[in-house]
């Protein structure tokens, strides 16, 4: 299979914090591909570094084949980044942003027309495309920004959170519609604390802690390395990362 993301040796650190060390992974086209870890693990500062928001101390990202330091527009134009915390320009439109971002990526109108019909259509925001964004609650804005990107077309979407104030009809959408870029070769390269989605959705996962790679495979990967072959993400993760004595906490809590 073609790699579509490639991480090599990747470092950055704040002051005389590592808060990522070494990390080294590669994703190949169609896959979807977990990035997990505890709170302050990394998995934010690495996604901030893949989509060129933050360069890396040392160490080198590839997309689609060009290398971020040296085509960083090239990698940029390849990458759909959703964050986990949308940022958008309240004074615009729904409408509008739309057409600002397609504007970005040189999208024709005519697909733009197509797509963005679409994803407001499949995200219940018909009613409130030519709205000021400001009117927008938390959810609606992620399913703006999930609009944006989706409509691209991308060969690569690295994602963060994504389901974070998502209504339950709109998190299943999103579900089938990460399955759905899938089957059609597009990468997705996902960081969730749902467990569950991530157990459901991906292909590989890896684990990072205190910035490192821990472990990085299939589910019957973590379930052996873990030593624990029934049992699932949720289990696995504790036990990789060294948070499973939190069960006797949780059990004494059931105990009083």
């Amino acid at each position: 299979m073609e790699s579509i993301l490639k991480i090599e040796n990747l470092n950055k650190n704040f002051g005389t914090f590592a808060a990522v060390d070494d990390i080294s992974l590669e994703v190949q086209a169609g896959e979807i591909f977990g990035f997990l870890g505890p709170n302050g693990a990394g998995k934010t500062t690495t996604i901030k570094m893949l989509a060129g928001l933050l360069l890396p101390d040392s160490g080198r990202i590839t997309i689609n084949g060009n290398i971020l330091s040296e085509n960083p527009l090239a990698c940029k134009s390849d990458t759909g980044y959703i964050p986990d915390r949308p940022w958008l320009f309240e004074k615009l439109t729904g409408m509008e942003y739309l057409q600002f971002v397609a504007s970005l990526y040189t999208l024709p109108e005519e697909t733009f027309l197509t797509n963005s019909t679409h994803y407001l259509g499949l995200f219940d925001l018909q009613d409130w495309q030519h709205h000021l964004i400001e009117g927008y609650s938390h959810g609606m804005r992620q399913k703006l920004i999930m609009t944006s990107v989706m409509m691209l077309d991308q060969p690569l979407l690295i994602i963060d959170e994504p389901m974070v104030g998502l209504d339950p009809k709109a998190a299943r959408i999103v579900k089938e519609l990460f399955k759905q870029k899938a089957a059609q070769g597009t990468t997705i390269f996902l960081s969730t604390h749902s467990l569950e989605i991530a157990e459901e959705l991906c292909d590989k996962i890896a684990i990072i802690t205190n910035g490192k790679l821990h472990i990085m495979g299939t589910m019957d990967t973590l379930r052996k390395k873990a030593g624990k072959e029934d049992s699932d993400l949720e289990e696995i993760f504790l036990q990789l990362t060294g948070a499973w004595e939190m069960q006797s906490v949780i059990q004494a809590l059931k105990e009083q």
